[in-house]
């Protein structure tokens, strides 16, 4: 996919270690979309990144200062404008199971329902991750969620610093399936927990929910990777689990960043690279990458889906993005075609052709009535014939027969 927005520098990101302890920060180069010819004009915009996990003693993430006055790249790409036409979400609550999300963030007012302590939000990565979902657009701005009118219920799949859990994110999924969301995004790419989110993401599914989740990491620490810094290859839970849809993100070049972590067999790709959306105070924004953002792209779409098809059922959504995204080596998610494109009505099996019946064998009586008829009347014509000749003859001599030599 080529990248259609002229402002934008692509942002690549950088994993760092974080002093104070395992837990990593994910940089990225603080250039955002902005209505200019490119990235140096005076229209650009210098956005902070986000993190993905603090270090211990690390401060909260603050409001950002900077505004993002255009469009992100990831929403042409997507054809928002064109999808939101037809649906913008309404009706639909999306679970946003990750590092809580804060209640008090404009774009997102009155719609955030947190379960408890899942209102506060001291990384911001689920409310970055909220904000590509569901963000209205706010004056001055032009960056928006897919479905700026569903509704967010906030879950806690995290510590306070971010580094997640299986048995939290377990709960969390099973949680928001029985408070009625339709749609459950998981930030998190989680290399153990195997039966535990596999039940959780099974429980989901038979209340009718679609979860959708990483097939990568964000950033993986370095005692993870191998002697050489090799990454591990998954799988990663809940988004291997049977039910759940896996993603993966790429960038405006169309392709992933370099040394970004590899997916495990990932069902649609999204974009997640140079993403831009609100912090966990205020009404600025942050930039970021990884998996988990292409996720929240995924969820926010299958939102507007919901919204616009309610009879579809989770399954039937899934199976909805995936047979309209744009053909890739790995799927490319696609909102409109999602909501617009007509899809053929399952048929009955073919039927076997009952085997041909010929007419039964003509009855020949007819035929040789045909032939005697025709027989008698050519016998008729020529004894006519005879009669038209011997008459005559016989009448001139009387009826007496010729005489002899």
């Amino acid at each position: 996919m080529k990248d259609r927005s002229a402002g934008l520098a692509l942002a690549i990101a950088v994993v760092l270690p974080v002093t104070g302890g395992p837990a990593l920060t994910a940089r990225a180069a603080p250039t955002a979309p902005s209505g200019s010819p490119g990235a140096d004009g005076p229209g650009a915009t210098l956005l902070p990144p986000l993190p993905v996990r603090l270090g211990e003693g690390n401060p909260c993430t603050g409001a950002s200062e900077q505004t993002a006055s255009g469009a992100a790249w990831s929403q042409t790409a997507l054809g928002l404008s064109r999808a939101q036409r037809i649906s913008r979400g309404a009706g639909v609550t999306v679970a946003v199971v990750d590092t809580g999300v804060a209640s008090g963030v404009p774009s997102l007012s009155g719609r955030v329902e947190a379960v408890g302590g899942a209102g506060t939000d001291c990384v911001g990565h689920g409310t970055f991750a909220a904000g590509l979902i569901a963000a209205a657009p706010e004056k001055g701005s032009g960056i928006t969620g897919i479905a700026p009118q569903a509704r967010i219920l906030a879950l806690s799949g995290t510590d306070e610093r971010g580094v997640p859990s299986a048995q939290s994110v377990a709960a969390a999924i099973r949680t928001a399936a029985d408070r009625g969301a339709q749609v459950i995004y998981v930030g998190q790419a989680l290399r153990t927990g195997k039966a535990d989110l596999t039940a959780a993401v099974a429980h989901a599914t038979g209340r009718d929910a679609l979860v959708v989740a990483p097939a990568a990491p964000d950033a993986v620490p370095r005692e993870e990777q191998g002697p050489d810094g090799e990454m591990p290859e998954g799988p990663y839970w809940p988004a291997a689990a049977p039910g759940a849809l896996a993603v993966v993100d790429f960038g405006p070049g169309g392709v992933r960043q370099k040394n970004a972590p590899p997916a495990h067999e990932p069902d649609l790709s999204a974009p997640g690279s140079a993403m831009v959306s609100v912090g966990p105070q205020g009404s600025g924004h942050y930039i970021g990458s990884g998996a988990s953002l292409a996720a929240a792209g995924v969820a926010g779409t299958a939102a507007l889906v919901r919204a616009y098809h309610p009879d579809l059922t989770a399954a039937e959504v899934a199976r909805r993005l995936l047979d309209t995204a744009y053909p890739s080596d790995t799927p490319r998610l696609d909102p409109y075609a999602a909501l617009s494109l007509l899809q053929d009505r399952k048929t009955a099996p073919a039927r076997t052709p009952a085997p041909a019946r010929m007419p039964p064998s003509a009855d020949p009586t007819p035929h040789h009535r045909s032939l005697t008829i025709a027989a008698v009347g050519l016998a008729a014509v020529l004894l006519l014939a005879a009669l038209a000749a011997v008459v005559p003859r016989g009448r001139t001599r009387n009826w007496r027969p010729p005489t002899a030599l």
